[in-house]
């Protein structure tokens, strides 16, 4: 797995934890602001590990 897919990854993990220790806590704005990064994050990962994929098939 190429390292920016890794660290997106690793990004993504933490934002979700951040978002449900928010939303336990009561704060639904901040834990939606968390998910939301989540989603980013998710995307960067997913992209940068099918732009590796196709770069190595070529």
């Amino acid at each position: 797995m190429p390292r920016l897919a890794l660290y997106a990854l690793v990004v993504c993990l933490l934002a979700v934890t951040a978002a449900v220790v928010s939303f336990v806590q009561g704060s639904t704005w901040l834990g939606v602001v968390w998910v939301l990064l989540a989603g980013l994050s998710s995307n960067m990962a997913w992209y940068y590990r099918r732009r590796t994929r196709t770069a190595a098939s070529r």
